[in-house]
């Protein structure tokens, strides 16, 4: 590994649509910029079929799309791409060194757009039959489960929006929440109650996932009645949440209790040059217009913290 930093003016790390707002801001205010992403640009979006909220957009785009025409942008006005893994993040002044598996970074500003991952539900069988039956994205698993039937654990948007995308394959999909009423928004809601293929079982829980070679189903509990049942599911998908990617930051900025960076309205860390803007944040909403908004956010303070 090169022991000499490599030098630019603003660091970003992660490659979402924060992150790529961000980057198109600074490097079209001709600061020396460099993105590291270490899995493919576009961040938790490009798992979505399509994208119908974002402005200017009136037939949809795909989440894939969408971030890779953002990339493309950034990359125009001279931002650079690394792909790379973060383990850890420096600051000694207006100096800031970001290690990776490439290398080491150093520049006065950094813009943390990490984002989050799929939160794990914890039960027997869920790590062993993960690739067997079990996953975290149905754009990415769902046409391994054609005409079968299958299961989504959770009440909010992204379990719903899952439930969606496998309707196009599964012959049927368990929408399975632990309380008694959906977090979801209400059109999502709507969509799902008039597709016939989607059932709800709500105010139960999944005590294991059972399988041979691959998952064959779920043995359930009713939290209301008490009453134990099982579901025959060929697959079951996971979306209850998201843990935001901070590990490597907690001696470093200042988290909340979810473990998401606090940041100010110029998306301003507790260390000053270190900024964050998305999912990665406290309190943010988790939409792909918001994370943009941010980044732009993001990128305009550390312009003007790297030009003081």
């Amino acid at each position: 590994m090169n022991s000499s930093p490599k030098q630019y003016d603003v660091i970003i790390i992660g490659g979402g649509p924060a992150g790529l707002s961000a980057g198109l801001y600074t490097a079209r205010a001709r600061l020396k910029t460099v993105l590291i992403e270490r899995a493919a640009v576009g961040g938790q979006i490009i798992n979505t079929m399509w994208v119908e909220n974002y402005p200017g957009f009136v037939d949809s785009i795909s989440g894939i799309d969408l971030t890779q025409a953002m990339h493309r942008q950034a990359e125009k006005f001279g931002m650079e791409t690394v792909y790379a893994d973060v383990s850890a993040l420096a600051a000694d002044g207006r100096t800031k060194t970001v290690t990776t598996s490439d290398g080491v970074y150093a520049a006065p500003a950094v813009i943390i757009t990490g984002g989050s991952e799929r939160q794990k539900l914890g039960v027997p069988g869920e790590a062993e039959y993960t690739g067997r039956g079990v996953s975290y994205c149905a754009t990415c698993d769902g046409a391994f489960f054609t005409d079968k039937e299958v299961a989504v654990v959770g009440g909010g948007n992204a379990a719903l929006t899952e439930a969606l995308e496998l309707t196009k394959f599964a012959s049927r999909v368990y929408i399975i929440h632990r309380r008694d009423q959906l977090r979801a928004t209400a059109v999502l809601q709507e969509k799902a109650r008039a597709n016939e293929k989607i059932e709800f079982l709500l105010s139960s829980t999944v005590d294991e996932i059972v399988g041979e070679t691959f998952v064959t189903g779920l043995k359930m509990n009713n939290v209301k009645t008490g009453a134990k049942f099982d579901v025959p599911v060929a697959g079951v998908f996971m979306a209850v949440g998201f843990l935001p990617n901070t590990g490597y930051l907690k001696d470093i900025v200042a988290l909340d209790e979810l473990g998401t960076i606090v940041v100010d309205l110029e998306m301003a860390t507790s260390v000053p040059g270190i900024f964050a803007a998305g999912d990665i944040r406290s309190k943010s909403i988790r939409q792909v217009i918001a994370a943009a908004g941010d980044g732009a956010i993001a990128a305009i303070s550390a312009e003007k913290y790297v030009l003081a």
